[in-house]
């Protein structure tokens, strides 16, 4: 066979390059009509559907069913918290929303505040917030709680916040009668006692809430003297009423708590203690005990309470030792009270008493 056969018969099997073209485009088109003819039949039942609104339209009028929106929950008062596009009242902000100024936080943000804010106008605030540590939005204690100083007696007197003292209450006078206080033969009468509620350091560092009961004479001396003690970081292991120890001065000292009033005698006499109208206070009494030189004649140095004798050689230095540079001496001093370690014949480094002129 010729070259020139052979070279006319190759071109006829050679298919054109125009030709696939056509053939991919025609293949494509079918399945781009159907659906472009599927969206305009959805397009066109959605319509039917939803009468005259587009989907973007039907959307913006019912965005609870268009976006899963949580459903109105009725608040603590009754009422409705109502959708944003609902509402004639106060406007409701989404929980994605910065919360406003002056409102209550909720536990919860299906929970509606239970009573109207006095900061914005008296208005019940109507925001509500995903969590009770947002920073930026905090429920006023007062609102909720109130610290002991909030829940009182018309008598009573602040100084400081945690500071105060007031009359004893009934529930006071529960608490000591029988115990500090004596059910017969107690020669103060109740009205001449000060209820003394205070913050202090305990050992660890660590604020805590302690009570007194003393004399009304120095019922301002007290609130004065452990405030200063108290922005001094000056740390007292205990403060509790004696009663706790069911009225025992010895049990008491020996677990190192600062007490004050306590209707008895002075140890190892028949003589009342100024502890007995609450005139005295005893301070970290295990650490600065009471120590009797000669007691009775017998030439023997008693030490109480029982286990504290190493801090009765006060030429040792050691922690919550009181002495004349402590600030606890002087400022017990400064409000006229004397110190049981200046005494002669016995030494009471805990002690610090006011004589009333």
């Amino acid at each position: 066979m010729s070259e020139n056969k052979l070279t006319q018969k190759h071109r006829k099997k050679r298919k054109h390059p125009t030709n696939d073209k056509n053939v991919i485009l025609k293949q494509l088109a079918k399945p781009f009509c159907f659906l472009l003819l599927f969206i305009m039949v959805c397009a066109f039942l959605a319509q039917y559907l939803t009468g005259s609104e587009t989907l973007t339209e039907y959307a913006h009028n019912n965005p609870d069913l268009a976006y899963g929106a949580v459903k109105d929950v009725p608040d603590t008062a009754g009422t409705v918290s109502q959708d944003k596009s609902q509402q004639t009242g106060t406007e409701t902000a989404a929980p994605s929303e910065a919360p406003k100024s002056g409102s209550t936080t909720l536990k919860s943000n299906a929970q509606a505040p239970d009573a109207a804010n006095p900061e914005n106008g008296g208005q019940t605030p109507s925001t509500p917030v995903t969590s009770e540590n947002d920073s930026t939005y905090t429920t006023d204690k007062n609102q909720t709680e109130e610290p002991s100083e909030m829940n009182t007696n018309p008598e009573r007197t602040t100084y400081q916040p945690g500071f105060y003292y007031e009359p004893l209450t009934d529930a006071v006078k529960q608490r000591i009668t029988g115990i500090s206080y004596p059910e017969s033969g107690c020669t103060v009468p109740y009205e001449d006692l000060r209820y003394v509620g205070l913050l202090y350091y305990d050992f660890n560092g660590e604020e805590q809430t302690g009570e007194l009961i003393c004399n009304k004479d120095i019922a301002q001396d007290m609130i004065e003297i452990f405030y200063e003690l108290y922005r001094n970081d000056y740390q007292i292991e205990k403060i509790r009423l004696i009663d706790e120890y069911n009225g025992d001065d010895t049990a008491s000292m020996a677990d190192n708590n600062t007490s004050c009033f306590n209707y008895r005698v002075v140890d190892g006499t028949t003589n009342l203690s100024k502890h007995a109208y609450g005139l005295a206070i005893d301070i970290n009494p295990f650490y600065n005990p009471y120590v009797v030189y000669n007691k009775g004649g017998t030439g023997n140095t008693y030490i109480s309470p029982a286990g504290s004798e190493i801090y009765a050689d006060r030429s040792q230095d050691f922690a919550y030792k009181i002495d004349e540079n402590d600030l606890c001496y002087r400022l017990f001093i400064e409000h006229g009270f004397t110190w049981g370690g200046n005494w002669n014949s016995s030494k009471d480094y805990q002690h610090f008493q006011k004589v009333l002129k």
